[in-house]
């Protein structure tokens, strides 16, 4: 299995990998296996691109004997199905976001199965009951919280690829959690497209996310429960003053502005404004003293100027996020910003990332610099993979994948080094985006 994009399409294909071990199959390498599923993400030009590069990485192997059979699923199948049917004839079956349970199928080559299978809309929403394999070493798991999206932001087809949101049940979660800490995780990361609307189309009105931290934090003994993705229109106080009671509900909040000017924020369908998300954040960290907030921002929208990228940038260096992210603006064919055509040169969306994440370098190497010396929960993934001699892991501020790791290069003797093991770590050197500790007792 070859997975790509998001956490969200991660689990995708963990469900994939479940319905395929149930069916008795063998679950291996990608470099060793005789059949690859390609699990594809479609939602910027440079994930579709390696998407197809990907795909095509595999068509090659079968061409010349290495592979028997190639299935593609996910995101591209969902949007770009039938014309990637007829453009790459050599892949075996196309599987959409609500055909996850006919992976065995097309693993196996049944003849009932149709090369192309999607639904036009998904509509899908699993639960505890469908099986999953875990990947990876990492001490951690994400519990998909819901499906699809309501928000209607002129850059993204998440909506048309995902459908409407479909919130989960809380018992549905509880009993998903459990499971996953029976298989040793850690950290719970809470994920959805917007996980702050978590339960208003089930009737939770919105305290629905909250309640469901609230019930995993009473009903289970993860150490840790994280969520990812905040909207800043569905961000709810009770989610804070939650935070802000309970050592295990992580401190940090991953909310994606997107922009703050007010400008392209409407041209974005978001709203907003660079003084009304200041207010926030600020809010944010006088009820939750010492979060760690991470954004998102796009550069290059259509209708950005010199004036609006300047406002952008200013906002960066006066707020001080401890995490951000920012990519080019990518045309969508479908979205509702698709009429505006592509008017920023692509390397003008370059430079202005690239002075986005200078600027955000230098704020990142100060905070890091004010953790040295102290001594913070850590959680341990294993062995890191620069050096065995190092062990790899984050603290709270740091989200999987996404953010800064830590390197730990001194621990108790006898310490073995499971993966979600949680310690306390002295920070002993700060980087521009990673630390470096040793485990204290």
């Amino acid at each position: 299995m070859v997975s790509l994009g998001c956490p969200k399409n991660l689990v995708d294909t963990e469900v994939m990998l479940g319905y395929l071990q149930r069916e008795g199959l063998t679950l291996g390498d990608p470099d060793t296996s005789r059949v690859v599923i390609v699990n594809t993400c479609g939602f910027i030009d440079q994930a579709k691109e390696e998407s197809v590069n990907a795909v095509l990485e595999q068509v090659r192997r079968k061409e010349a004997g290495e592979i028997d059979r190639v299935v593609v699923a996910g995101c591209m199948v969902q949007k770009y199905g039938a014309e990637l049917a007829a453009e790459i004839p050599e892949v075996d079956h196309f599987i959409g976001l609500d055909e996850l349970e006919k992976a065995p199928a097309a693993a196996l080559g049944l003849p009932s199965l149709p090369r192309f299978t999607a639904k036009p809309l998904a509509t899908r929403l699993y639960d505890d009951l469908a099986p999953r394999v875990l990947t990876g070493r990492r001490g951690y798991a994400y519990l998909k919280v819901a499906e699809g999206c309501n928000n209607p932001c002129t850059f993204c087809t998440i909506p048309q690829m995902r459908g409407l949101q479909r919130s989960r049940t809380v018992e549905s979660l509880v009993r998903e959690a459990l499971s996953l800490e029976a298989q040793g995780i850690s950290e719970l990361v809470l994920i959805s497209q917007d996980t702050t609307r978590y339960g208003e189309d089930v009737g939770l009105g919105r305290e629905g996310l909250a309640t469901l931290v609230r019930t995993l934090l009473r009903e289970t003994s993860l150490p840790w429960i994280r969520f990812l993705y905040a909207y800043p229109k569905t961000l709810h106080a009770s989610v804070l003053a939650l935070m802000a009671e309970e050592p295990r509900f992580v401190p940090y909040v991953d909310i994606p502005l997107q922009h703050v000017s007010r400008r392209v924020l409407a041209a974005m369908q978001r709203g907003g404004d660079p003084e009304s998300y200041a207010r926030m954040l600020a809010g944010m960290r006088e009820t939750v003293p010492g979060i760690a907030l991470r954004t998102t921002f796009i550069a290059g929208f259509p209708s950005e100027t010199d004036a609006d990228f300047e406002e952008l940038l200013s906002f960066v260096k006066d707020v001080e996020v401890d995490h951000l992210g920012v990519f080019p603006y990518s045309p969508e064919p479908g979205s509702g910003a698709e009429g505006l055509g592509d008017p920023v040169p692509s390397e003008v969306k370059a430079e202005r990332c690239a002075a986005v994440m200078e600027a955000q370098r230098e704020i990142s190497r100060r905070k890091n610099r004010l953790l040295k010396g102290k001594v913070h929960e850590a959680i341990v993934e294993g062995v890191s993979d620069e050096s065995e001699l190092l062990l790899e892991g984050r603290l709270k501020r740091q989200a999987p994948e996404i953010d800064g790791k830590l390197l730990v290069n001194d621990a108790p003797d006898g310490f073995v080094p499971r993966p979600g093991t949680v310690v306390k770590v002295r920070v002993t050197e700060a980087h521009d985006y990673d630390l470096v500790g040793r485990i204290v007792t």
